[in-house]
């Protein structure tokens, strides 16, 4: 998973991962904790979540 240009950093995609594999450091950032389940693709207010 990736975050593109669009990501303002709200962190709204966090509440949504399961596997704590997502972190804000002014943008979202995946660590390797992440394995690309995708649920948190449609909480992203900017759609700036890729697979």
């Amino acid at each position: 998973m990736k975050v593109n240009e669009k990501c303002v950093g709200c962190g709204q995609c966090i509440a949504f991962c399961k596997y704590e594999a997502i972190e804000v450091r002014g943008k979202a950032i995946f660590n390797s904790a992440c394995i690309a389940c995708k649920a948190c693709i449609p909480y992203c207010p900017v759609k700036a979540i890729e697979a």
